[in-house]
């Protein structure tokens, strides 16, 4: 004797059956958009990793050719301080479009995860709608 016939709930078996798996479905798409943002935030750590170690070698660089730029300013031929100004001032620049690379990275690292919170977000809400 089947009871869930004679009880008349196998429609709402059913029913909350597709619900499940339809929930199951949503939830493997959503841990593999986090899994494809998780792989993008790495990337753009990594790459601020990189842009901080270039940045910090610059600027030593940057700030011993400006100090050997001052000594030799005031040494014999003003021909070789000419050279050491425009030396330091391309280690300047060198380490103002790092800067700016580095600035531009962090930015967009302030955007993590923004699909997957999006989503979740608007499952939130239809389950709110349907209760």
């Amino acid at each position: 004797m089947n009871w869930i016939s004679l009880l008349g709930i196998e429609g709402w078996i059913a029913r909350w059956r597709a619900n499940i798996i339809e929930g199951a479905i949503a939830a493997e798409d959503r841990i593999e958009l986090a899994c494809l943002e998780w792989a993008d935030e790495k990337r753009r750590v990594g790459m601020m990793v990189v842009f901080v170690v270039a940045l910090a070698g610059i600027t030593v660089v940057a700030l011993t050719m400006l100090s050997l730029a001052v000594i030799i300013q005031f040494w014999d031929s003003p021909k070789r301080a000419m050279v050491a100004w425009l030396l330091a001032g391309g280690w300047l620049l060198a380490w103002g479009i790092l800067l700016a690379a580095l600035i531009s990275v962090g930015k967009k690292a302030g955007n993590a995860f923004a699909l997957t919170r999006r989503e979740l977000a608007h499952d939130w809400r239809v389950i709110k709608e349907r209760l």
